[in-house]
């Protein structure tokens, strides 16, 4: 006996080290899970966690809902119903019971969050809160861009982004939000609230990135739609992906598939907005160009018709002196025509020597001096005050003369000579040429 051996025997696991190592094989063999059946042994005791058990017509197995998860549950599940749960497999060691740690609820067929959403589309579409004669135009391009979203989420860093590549010139102002969870929704209303009283952003998106059903539940509440329906600022919904739909896609002015979708909608490109200019800068200087031949053109055809008053002045001078030359040649030829003829007077008053006659040719040789003086004297001053008259005719017409006597040209900022009052508008530039010097004035009001 004393030479005998006892074999070694294997390490026992206790009870709790096997439940333990069987609950973490169940946790991470099924990662979650979907599982429908017959709701039963529902309980719901004060530290607010629900219990029941999920059976169909062979098995069953025990459930457990935490309290965290159970408060968006509407309606109440109740004995008897046929539910669709997700949630985690799992082992409650202190028993050994295999269980289901749910994390969401729905009946079976519809989920009741798709009820709620039906119900509640239904009822505000009812009120007329969908209707499209309600929605408002979203300025554009926008003096300033709120966004009601999570501060840390992946939608104010996309929206920031198309913005800073389209429009960085347009402020943006965050009202910070919780976009998931039960506080969510108040928190939401809150954000709205705060960007109307702030009253600087013209428009307001609003949303978040995407995620379940659950997770973009807030946006489905009633108390958001009416926020959004009652927003005094033009509002964009864009919430989730381009497939999720919410209330606050119905009830807002303008519905955007993703949060970047709604930066793209509400800004202008300033790429393309530079090339507009560019294409308007390259037009409005050809179109400068093209006036300028035009009034380039129709100034050297006016300058063409238009004579020098000087060279008018000279054509008249000219045609002065040659009428006194022709007035000078004419006296002296007349003069000449009167002398001849009085030698020949004398030559016959010589040939008749009666003292008589003489006397008479004496007395008459007189009177036709007197008459050849009177004659020369009176066509001398008949040719003077023709003189005369051409020079004042000339005169007249002259345009110094029309300047002198009170009279002026009135020319405009292009140098046109202005004949009608209405011609001008106030605040126009003149320029009025006097008989000496010249006057620059601007125009106050003009009468025809």
């Amino acid at each position: 006996m004393d030479n005998f051996i006892t074999p070694s025997r294997p390490r026992a696991l206790t009870v709790s080290e096997l439940n333990h190592q069987v609950r973490h094989l169940l946790e991470t063999s099924f990662m979650q899970a979907w599982v429908e059946g017959e709701l039963s042994s529902f309980s719901r005791p004060s530290s607010g966690h629900w219990y029941f058990t999920l059976k169909d017509r062979k098995c069953q197995v025990r459930c457990a809902m935490f309290r965290g998860y159970n408060q968006r549950i509407r309606p109440l599940p109740k004995e008897g119903d046929q539910v669709r749960i997700r949630g985690k497999v799992s082992l409650y060691e202190n028993r050994g019971d295999y269980q289901i740690i749910v994390e969401h609820i729905e009946p079976a067929g519809l989920g009741a969050l798709q009820q709620a959403f039906e119900a509640l589309k239904q009822k505000l579409g009812a009120e007329g809160l969908f209707d499209a004669a309600n929605k408002r135009p979203i300025p554009f391009p926008p003096r300033h861009i709120g966004v009601v979203t999570s501060p840390t989420g992946a939608a104010i860093h996309d929206i920031l982004t198309v913005l800073a590549r389209r429009c960085p010139a347009v402020p943006v102002t965050l009202y910070p939000t919780a976009v998931q969870g039960q506080a969510a929704t108040d928190d939401i209303v809150r954000a709205i609230a705060a960007a109307q009283h702030h009253n600087q952003a013209d428009v307001l998106i609003i949303g978040r990135g995407g995620g379940s059903l659950e997770d973009l539940w807030c946006f489905n509440e009633e108390k958001v739609a009416r926020a959004i329906a009652q927003c005094r600022i033009p509002t964009v919904s864009a919430v989730g992906h381009e497939v999720d739909i919410t209330i606050a896609d119905f009830v807002a002015d303008l519905r955007a598939p993703t949060p970047s979708a709604a930066a793209e909608k509400i800004s202008p490109d300033q790429q393309e907005w530079l090339r507009r200019l560019d294409e308007l800068r390259l037009r409005l200087h050809q179109a400068v160009l093209r006036q300028t031949r035009r009034q380039k053109t129709s100034l050297e055809h006016l300058t063409a018709r238009l004579r020098d008053p000087r060279r008018e002045l000279q054509d008249k001078g000219q045609r002065l002196d040659d009428l006194e030359l022709r007035l000078k040649a004419a006296i002296a030829q007349r003069s000449k025509t009167e002398v001849t003829r009085l030698d020949h007077l004398a030559n016959r008053l010589l040939l008749q020597s009666p003292t008589r006659q003489l006397s008479q040719y004496q007395t008459l040789i007189q009177q036709l001096q007197e008459r050849l003086q009177h004659s020369m004297v009176k066509q001398l001053q008949r040719r003077q005050d023709q003189l005369a008259h051409l020079g004042q005719t000339l005169h007249v017409v002259s345009p110094l003369a029309t300047l002198g006597r009170g009279y002026a040209i009135v020319q405009d900022d292009r140098q046109n000579i202005v004949r009608q009052a209405g011609e001008l508008s106030a605040g126009d530039n003149i320029t009025a040429r006097l008989a000496r010097g010249t006057i620059k004035a601007t125009v106050d009001s003009s009468f025809d």
